[in-house]
């Protein structure tokens, strides 16, 4: 692959190698941030954001994960940081009142074949911003409980605990909307 040696070439600060990466990666990382953010101009300026911290960072890339996986990780980062700093901030539950949610409840979640995934989508967005952030990284971005955890700054049971409750709450409004009355 052509990926370690451009990467090693951006590390010497060559442009044609860094636009080249940018080029590659730019769209997908706009589809990113767009899901997040929901506005084009932003998710355009967190993924302009991101590729600079990228680019910045790339001595700490060591290869472990994929570049495009560990730019994704900065990408999330950003979006989320943006969303803080416009005061939508994540609403931290109360650790006292968290219940572990056992895993084995995942085969219950069933969604009608009439439901389309722009249904789904929509759905997410209509979530408390403190579901669709671990809904959304957990079902969509493909993060584990650990992952969600460090991004979001809370714990693992929190992670699971509010993927339980946005998948109960993503399911009542995708039934609403099966059902056609609006929530």
């Amino acid at each position: 692959m052509f990926k370690v040696d451009i990467i090693e070439q951006c590390k010497q600060n060559n442009r044609k190698a860094q636009l080249q990466l940018y080029n590659q990666y730019c769209d997908g990382m706009y589809i990113v941030a767009h899901r997040f953010l929901k506005n084009a101009n932003d998710a355009e300026d967190v993924v302009q954001e991101a590729f600079i911290k990228a680019f910045s960072k790339l001595h700490q890339y060591k290869a472990e994960v994929t570049f495009g996986a560990w730019l994704k990780r900065i990408v999330v980062n950003k979006s989320i940081d943006f969303l803080k700093s416009k005061k939508q901030k994540l609403v931290a539950l109360d650790e006292v009142h968290l219940k572990v949610v056992d895993a084995h409840n995942d085969d219950k979640w069933l969604v009608d074949d009439a439901i389309t995934l722009k249904d789904v989508k929509l759905a997410i967005n209509n979530l408390p911003d403190k579901y669709q952030y671990v809904v959304m990284l957990y079902l969509i971005e493909g993060y584990d409980h650990q992952e969600i955890s460090e991004i979001l700054n809370i714990t693992e049971v929190a992670s699971r605990t509010q993927l339980f409750r946005g998948k109960a709450k993503l399911q009542e409004l995708l039934t609403l909307k099966k059902n056609g009355t609006r929530h």
